[in-house]
C-alpha cells in the first residue's frame, strides 16, 4: 500500500486534509475533508505542479499526461486530475470519498510531488459550453491547495533475535 497525504490552505481561510490511498495496481481511493467553504459544489483537481510559492495560482494546469480534454470523472476523454465536484454543506464543511484509476501514487505518471486544488465554483466537467468548459471546467478561482507531503511505503522488515554486538538499536526505556 501507498499513501499521500496533501493539507490544503488558502487565503480566506479554507483548509482541509486529503488522503490518497493505493493497493498495488488497483484504483486510488481519495478521502477528505475540508472546512471555511461557501455551500454547494466545488471544483476538485490534480494540478501539475506541486509548487505553491504563489499560492495555489504556481500549481499549473490540471495534471493531463495524456493530453486529452477536460471531462467528468467517469468519461474516457478527460484529465488525469479531473476529480469532479467536492460537495459542500450549509456548514461549509465537506466530507468526501472518490475511488480514481487514473491517478496512481507510483509509476510514470505519479500524482506525488504534485497538488491538489479546490475551486471557487461548480466545475461543469467539460460540458458547460463555456470557453473555459473544455480545459478548466470552468470551476473559477483557487480556493485552496496543498502539496502532497508526505508518502507512506509500508514495508517488512525481518525481526532479528540476535542483532549483531556493534549494531544492536537503542531502545528508550532499556
Amino acid at each position: 500500500m501507498v499513501k499521500a497525504v496533501a493539507v490544503l490552505g488558502g487565503t480566506e481561510g479554507v483548509k482541509g486534509t486529503v488522503s490518497f490511498t493505493q493497493e498495488g495496481d488497483g484504483p486510488t481511493t481519495v478521502s477528505g475533508s475540508l472546512s471555511g467553504l461557501k455551500p454547494g459544489p466545488h471544483g476538485f483537481h490534480v494540478h501539475a505542479l506541486g509548487d505553491t510559492t504563489n499560492g495555489c495560482m504556481s500549481t499549473g494546469p490540471h495534471f493531463n499526461p495524456a493530453g486529452k480534454e477536460h471531462g467528468a470523472p467517469e468519461d474516457d476523454n478527460r484529465h488525469a486530475g479531473d476529480l469532479g465536484n467536492v460537495n459542500v454543506g450549509d456548514d461549509g464543511t465537506a466530507t468526501f470519498t472518490v475511488v480514481d484509476n487514473q491517478i496512481p501514487l507510483s509509476g510514470p505518471n505519479s500524482i506525488i510531488g504534485r497538488a491538489v486544488v479546490v475551486h471557487a465554483d461548480p466545475d461543469d466537467l467539460g460540458k458547460g459550453g463555456h470557453e473555459l468548459s473544455k480545459s478548466t471546467g470552468n470551476a473559477g478561482g483557487r480556493v485552496a491547495c496543498g502539496k502532497f507531503v508526505n508518502l507512506i511505503i509500508p514495508i517488512r522488515v525481518p525481526l532479528l533475535h540476535h542483532w549483531p554486538p556493534r549494531v544492536k538499536p537503542y531502545l528508550i526505556g532499556q
